[in-house]
């Protein structure tokens, strides 16, 4: 993927000369060789051996490391020990040297707590190139100019704790990066390849066959090592090579900062110019600031030469060849959201403002805003993905006013739905309004939502269901009855059929499926209708109600009978069904003899009205 593709936006503003001075005053008549940051100070050292520690309030202490030069430098983020390494004379191998600026020496600088030599794996002297400390304070790796990597492992801040010990060899490219991937595993890039050094084994892994340049390597989120070359930049983890994104320009060093990545190049001069004048042009760095996550540019600016890019306190700064010091300030999340609405960039919104954790009230604003803009453009379809995002927040009438009122009844029914399938967000009048539109839209594009919604027996949408079959009802009994039917509701099955249908023998085939407990219920509201209507089925099924009653549907023989559990038989009193058959004797004698036959101990009233029923007849 090429950078030119992602979209560019200004979000950090330039602030020049925020030290008002301090730092070139300290750094007159020499350059910057190494600089660090952490534990809440900027470290910057210089050609002469000077180590200056700055401080958030821009106050700097100045000290002398070295006898000739500081080559390299780290300062731990959360601990005050700046591990260094240079040269107190020429032609030896250089020093390491761990300094604790919590603590003072009599002249009241710095304690120098260890001092070791940085030796490679033939002992010739040798200049180190790159240098890594990890967080724990108890391993230091240092790469040299010959390809070698030393690796120690100890206390690194006491003078005799530990050892130093040369690692696999790794080529004779000079080393230019190095960074610990946790405790067990460390990056390693050369001017020739990528590896990794497992620790523990010490075995060294070739990620790829391409290196890089010095500083042109970071740890980005202490995961994924990126470098970078002339054509690209690429990923890697401990596993291999990851993605790889384009972006030519010779490139001068890559930082990590928050979530960005920080990408220095060598500004090419503009060539007409160039071949008309007689004077060098100035050198100047070109700062491109990316926004991995989310796939932005979120800066892009050229300065003059670039000596430093420094991050501490939060914050971001860029120390220039003449010694200016220069904050980008990051605009808040809220400007660069005004920003960004300001241009109907609202996509782009909702992914920083996720990506920085916005809470829920905000970014349903942005979704909402969003939904109004592409309602406004004619993207009806759109815009209903955005409001979704709002249910739970925003009052839902007013997406349900709009779309009613453009009579997108597709759209609509894509909110709804998704309204009742968030539990306890719709109301009766929702779920009315969506059984609506299926059965307009059923009517003019036949596509069967209403028969998909009745005929699905998994409940996702949240809707009340009495509600929806009193819909129904209104428009299709056969399609409330099965909507009834599958989600259980008997009541109003049987009121429907008897009601509406008057289909008294499927009123009668329902009830027979049904547990006990639920056909004693509803025997005893509808039998008396039932017995006057289907006299003869009716009766059957009460002399089996009465005695040992199991549902039609379940099998004479279950698991528990077969396994030796005996079941406790399930019966209605007879007592309570004499009054349904007053109209109709016959039946009557016909249940209470089989009652009387069937089940000891019937009750005196069940014999009076078998007597009762006799003389009648008789």
């Amino acid at each position: 993927m090429a950078f030119l593709e992602w979209r560019k936006f200004s979000f950090f503003d330039i602030h020049k000369n925020v030290d008002n001075g301090k730092v070139a005053e300290c750094l007159q008549d020499t350059h910057v060789t190494a600089t660090t940051s952490g534990n809440g100070h900027v470290v910057l050292c210089d050609v002469t051996g000077w180590a200056h520690l700055i401080s958030r309030s821009w106050e700097v202490t100045s000290f002398k490391a070295y006898e000739l030069t500081v080559s390299l430098a780290q300062q731990l983020p959360h601990d005050p020990y700046l591990v260094t390494i240079g040269d107190d004379e020429a032609g030896v191998n250089p020093l390491i040297k761990v300094w604790d600026w919590s603590r003072s020496d009599r002249h009241g600088n710095p304690t120098c707590a260890r001092v070791s030599r940085a030796v490679p794996s033939h002992m010739r002297p040798t200049p180190a190139t790159a240098l890594a400390v990890h967080e724990n304070k108890s391993l230091l790796a240092v790469g040299f100019l010959d390809g070698s990597v030393s690796l120690f492992r100890g206390v690194i801040a006491r003078q005799r704790s530990g050892k130093m010990r040369t690692l696999p060899e790794s080529g004779t490219s000079p080393i230019t990066g190095l960074a610990f991937k946790g405790a067990d595993k460390l990056f390693v890039v050369s001017r020739a390849c990528v590896m990794v050094i497992w620790l523990g084994s010490e075995r060294c892994v070739t990620l790829d066959a391409m290196g890089a340049a010095p500083a042109c390597c970071v740890l980005a989120d202490n995961h994924r090592l990126t470098v970078a070359n002339n054509e690209a930049l690429y990923c890697y983890t401990t596993e291999g090579r990851g993605p790889c994104y384009a972006l030519e320009g010779e490139k001068v060093r890559l930082d990590w900062f928050r979530s960005y990545l920080v990408i220095t190049t060598n500004e090419t001069p503009n060539k007409s110019a160039a071949s008309t004048s007689t004077a060098p042009a100035p050198k100047s760095h070109h700062i491109t600031i990316l926004d991995i996550q989310n796939k932005f540019i979120v800066f892009s600016k050229t300065f003059e030469e670039i000596d430093a890019v420094l991050t501490e306190w939060g914050s971001f700064y860029i120390l220039t060849k003449n010694k200016e010091m220069i904050y980008l300030e990051e605009k808040d999340l809220q400007s660069k959201l005004t920003l960004l609405f300001k241009k109907n960039l609202y996509d782009v919104a909702i992914r920083i403002a996720s990506s920085q954790h916005y809470d829920d009230a905000g970014l349903t604003e942005i979704y909402k805003q969003y939904g109004d803009h592409l309602y406004s453009k004619g993207d009806l379809k759109g815009a209903i993905d955005q409001y979704v995002k709002t249910i739970g927040w925003l009052e839902t009438s007013y997406v349900i006013r709009k779309y009613l009122e453009s009579r997108h009844l597709e759209s609509l029914v894509q909110y709804l739905e998704e309204l009742h399938k968030k539990k306890g967000c719709a109301t009766e009048d929702h779920t009315t309004l969506l059984l609506t539109c299926y059965m307009k839209i059923d009517q003019h594009d036949q596509q069967g939502k209403l028969k998909e919604f009745i005929n699905s027996k998994d409940k996702i949408i949240d809707f009340d269901v009495n509600v929806a079959i009193k819909v129904m009802r209104q428009v299709s009994v056969d399609d409330a009855l099965s909507l009834a039917a599958n989600h259980k509701r008997h009541d109003w099955y049987l009121k429907m059929m008897l009601e509406d249908k008057k289909d008294y023998r499927r009123a009668l085939d329902y009830i027979v499926e049904l547990e006990f407990e639920d056909a004693d219920l509803y025997m005893r509201q509808y039998g008396h209708r039932l017995i006057q209507h289907e006299p003869e089925e009716s009766t059957r099924f009460l002399k089996l109600l009465c005695t040992d009653y199991k549902p039609r549907s379940k099998p004479l023989v279950d698991e528990a009978s077969l396994s030796g559990v005996t079941r406790e038989p399930e019966y209605a009193l007879p007592d309570d069904y004499i009054p349904m058959f007053l109209s109709n004797s016959e039946r009557l004698i016909e249940f209470l003899e089989h009652m009387t036959q069937k089940q000891a101990g019937c009750s005196k009233l069940v014999f009076d009205a078998l007597i009762e029923h006799y003389i009648h007849v008789w």
